[in-house]
């Protein structure tokens, strides 16, 4: 029975060397279409690393060259590293750093955060200036948005006859 199914695969045809069930032919090293499409891939790529590593060494190598007998005298006042007060104040606070959590009752917020004018974020409970103490000054801004949006238009004055 197994003679009447031919189960065997045709003489010209060869199964894929990584046994994927698929044919292969001696023009792609008996692979399939696929899997030989992925060993070349795998090729390019494996070259284009080695050659990227070939110049970032040869760049290093000829860099560092002329480079090479420095000498490293540190004065003793280099051995005191004092920090400035402008970088120990660039330091966020730690509250800053979950943006995820409401402010005032500080429930999870995740994606649904309402950030404030004043830079922090809350749930939808608090997320109305009047709900949180909102130090934003809106009316300031308002009124300059209205100055900025309605110039003052004046005509120039009509001479007498």
């Amino acid at each position: 029975m197994a003679e009447e199914h031919r189960c065997e695969a045709p003489e010209g045809h060869r199964l894929c060397a990584n046994n994927c069930g698929f044919f292969g032919s001696p023009a792609t090293l008996n692979l399939c279409s696929k899997c030989y499409r992925d060993l070349r891939l795998k090729e390019e790529q494996a070259s284009s690393a080695k050659s990227a590593v070939e110049k970032s060494l040869s760049a290093a190598s000829s860099s560092t060259a002329p480079l090479s007998p420095p000498a490293l005298t540190l004065p003793e006042a280099a051995n005191e590293i004092t920090v400035p007060a402008a970088v120990t104040a660039a330091v966020p606070p730690p509250s800053a750093t979950q943006p995820n959590r409401c402010s005032t009752c500080r429930k999870r917020v995740g994606l649904t955060g309402f950030r404030c004018r004043c830079g922090i974020t809350f749930c939808g409970v608090h997320r109305y200036p009047e709900q949180h103490g909102c130090t934003f000054d809106f009316k300031t801004l308002g009124k300059e948005a209205i100055s900025k949006a309605n110039p003052v238009v004046k005509a120039e004055k009509l001479h007498k006859i």
